[in-house]
């Protein structure tokens, strides 16, 4: 049977060996996957930019890729 797609994109990450480790040991910490813990660090990111700078409004944003 084929995969499912996801509902979300897929975007691949190159890290280095050792970063890639340590995130997952952070991962495991916090009871996580490596793909969730990255989720929260982006949306973690996210909040404390639009802190800084207001909500970001994607009317009218128009990436080059959403891959």
């Amino acid at each position: 049977m084929p995969n499912a797609p996801h509902k979300n994109p897929h975007y691949a990450l190159r890290i280095p060996t050792e970063t890639m480790d340590k995130l997952k040991y952070i991962a495991g910490y916090n009871g996580r996957s490596a793909n969730k813990e990255i989720e929260q660090l982006i949306l973690q990111h996210i909040r404390e930019f639009e802190e800084q700078h207001g909500s970001i409004s994607l009317d009218n944003f128009s990436p080059r890729s959403r891959s």
